[in-house]
């Protein structure tokens, strides 16, 4: 028996003594406010292997990737250049009866957390203050949600894989009291200094819904079966008789998915189904007692008590397939470390694909304090877009009446509003492509897909969008990358590498089944950053913007006309759109203001006419565009 498994009710002990601190009687009411901070966040989202290579000399290599999908390293296999045409297949990636979009799970750029250092001065000229992380734990995939060990950074985030492989090696898993820091933790932990020196925050992306199959506990399970010591960490259905030649082992993966075995629910009550619910119970005892070890390592990372030193709090994956008598419990464990934790969850759909999850069960005070907010994209898009048939202004209003009822006001002001992330195509490819959303937004099951550069005309759709979602209600978010112009049809495609100013890429030749087109050039819009980062510098300047009332002031469905306005004591700003192809006249009531300025336009001559009266402004507006007015 190895010495972890010695030492495992040892280790369970101190893992609910932490547990019981979280606990603490009379905790609960004070910490059920979201953070202040996360209220005013602007949200930059990195998937840290397709960010920036900082340091090639940790590249990743075949040891380190087995186990992940698509359940095998290619012949011959390399990391991909940087500056890759995202459809040319790599030599060895041309395996016969293999398609491109398989062979691409294999891709790896090289991405890592030196690259995140070295882009820390480009996200704050941007005017970043939040980060969000996709999972950083140590995992044989490119996107890390297959956890091999939770408690680690991945060994080829850091400079020395090598010699973090030895000193993982050497630890008992299921006891803290042996675990070291790695270089790639390390370097972790000097890049949560750099992020606070610049007054910015960060948060990490767990899935506690359930491992990869090189997770350590996992493979003592498949290999001891029934007498495992983590036979009760996984949801096993049957285990393998020994007496018969059948493999008899049946499990419950994520999804179906086999490569990533569900951890143990218990005393679960309430209906549960694919795509996630809200439903009681918990997870096994011990499986909690690791995650809680794990959370306070990242939490407060010296053990002294100041959670300065460690991150600002977790998103956390497939939050609704996780019982809520768990996240409970978690709510107040990692309040109990650091009061100011932002707990957000990825509450997302409950019918694919026409039906959003409704996230207010798990924003009750409780439970998470934000949501990644998808449930604003899809009608403001319909709006924005013109997608799925469109909506008329009041019709927007509608929707986005039902999508905020219920929430409170500060729950209102941080809940994590986004055009696009990992999970789904990339903001102009969306905007591009005016279908349903997400379906058959994969390259690969929809050969009708627009899969270049948006259009003249989507782009100033898009503009329009970034305007509202700048100046309205929640905490806007950017997919790092979007900011810079870049498409991409739905996963794998919208992970492709950051287009930075010093690589120069190859043009995009290719098609997803290998044939040829004329070449289109991939490059940075700086125009399209430009603007992001004016509409950040405003929303930083104008608190209106984010903590100011709204109401809408005009709905005008035959003019297809919308404006709102977000005041807070003195300060108002109007917000008008004109989604129509002509031009259009509005007469807003600015009151007797002396001071009434544009502030930002959605493009440049979006303003075709502007008169200020005494009590009222006469606002022309072109078509297809929009307007901040600042009053004060």
């Amino acid at each position: 028996m190895h010495s972890f498994l010695k030492r495992g009710w040892t280790w369970l002990a101190c893992g609910f003594a932490w547990f019981a601190l979280g606990q603490a009687p009379g905790q609960a009411a004070e910490f059920d406010q979201p953070p202040e901070w996360a209220r005013e966040a602007i949200w930059y989202q990195i998937f840290v292997e397709r960010f920036r290579n900082g340091d090639s000399t940790n590249d990743p290599r075949p040891e380190y990737m087995q186990g992940a999908y698509p359940g095998f390293v290619p012949d011959d296999w390399q990391i991909t250049s940087w500056h890759q045409d995202w459809y040319e297949q790599e030599d060895w990636a041309k395996v016969e009866g293999e398609n491109f979009h398989k062979l691409a799970a294999a891709r790896r750029f090289g991405g890592d957390l030196q690259g995140v250092l070295d882009k820390l001065d480009y996200m704050q000229h941007l005017g970043i203050t939040a980060i969000y992380f996709n999972p950083l734990n140590d995992s044989p995939s490119l996107h890390k949600y297959d956890a091999r060990h939770y408690r680690h950074i991945d060994r080829t985030f850091g400079p020395d894989p090598v010699g973090d492989t030895v000193i993982i090696d050497a630890e008992d898993p299921v006891d803290p009291a042996t675990w070291k820091w790695t270089a790639a933790d390390q370097l972790f932990l000097k890049l949560i200094r750099e992020v606070h020196r610049r007054d910015m925050r960060l948060i990490i992306d767990y899935s506690w819904n359930h491992t990869g199959n090189t997770f350590w506990a996992w493979k003592d399970l498949v290999k001891n079966q029934a007498e495992s010591r983590f036979r009760d960490w996984y949801d096993i259905v049957s285990f393998d008789d020994p007496e018969t030649p059948e493999n008899e082992f049946q499990f419950k993966g994520w999804l179906g998915v086999k490569t990533l075995p569900e951890l143990k629910k218990v005393n679960v009550s309430g209906k549960r189904e694919r795509h996630g619910h809200v439903f009681e119970g918990d997870l096994h005892p011990e499986v909690k007692a690791h995650i809680f070890n794990i959370t306070k390592r990242w939490l407060d990372p010296d053990g002294d008590g100041d959670p300065s030193e460690g991150v600002d709090g977790f998103r956390l994956d497939v939050a609704t397939h996780v019982p809520l008598g768990f996240w409970r419990d978690y709510r107040k464990f990692v309040r109990g470390i650091n009061p100011d934790a932002l707990l957000l969850g990825e509450a997302w759909w409950t019918k694919w694909p026409d039906e959003l999850m409704d996230p207010r069960p798990f924003l009750q005070g409780d439970i998470f304090d934000s949501v990644m907010h998808y449930q604003w994209y899809k009608p403001a898009r319909r709006l924005f877009a013109h997608a799925e048939g469109g909506l008329k202004p009041t019709g927007f209003i509608a929707e986005i009446n039902r999508v905020y009822a219920g929430y409170s006001p500060a729950q209102t002001q941080n809940l994590m509003n986004l055009v696009a992330s990992h999970d789904s195509p990339r903001f102009g490819t969306s905007f591009q492509n005016k279908h349903k959303y997400k379906y058959r937004m994969g390259a690969r099951g929809n050969k009708e897909l627009k899969l270049g550069p948006p259009s003249t005309e989507v782009v100033r759709e898009m503009r329009m969008m970034l305007l509202h979602q700048f100046t309205f209600t929640s905490a806007p978010h950017i997919w790092s990358g979007d900011e810079l112009g870049m498409w991409g049809a739905d996963d794998p495609d919208c992970r492709k590498p950051i287009l930075w100013d010093d690589v120069e890429h190859r043009p995009q030749v290719f098609t997803p089944d290998g044939q040829r087109h004329a070449p289109i050039p991939v490059k940075p819009d700086m125009e399209m950053f430009n603007f992001h980062r004016e509409l950040i510098a405003l929303r930083k300047k104008r608190p209106d913007w984010s903590r100011g009332q709204l109401n809408y002031i005009l709905a005008n469905d035959n003019a297809m006309t919308l404006v709102y306005r977000r005041k807070l004591d003195k300060r108002e700003t109007f917000v008008a759109f004109n989604l129509s192809g002509e031009l259009q006249t509005i007469r807003l009531t600015t009151g007797n203001s002396t001071k009434k300025e544009i502030l930002v336009e959605s493009n440049p001559g979006s303003v075709a006419g502007i008169r200020h009266e005494k009590s009222a402004t006469n606002l022309t507006i072109s078509p297809y565009s929009g307007v901040a007015i600042g009053v004060e």
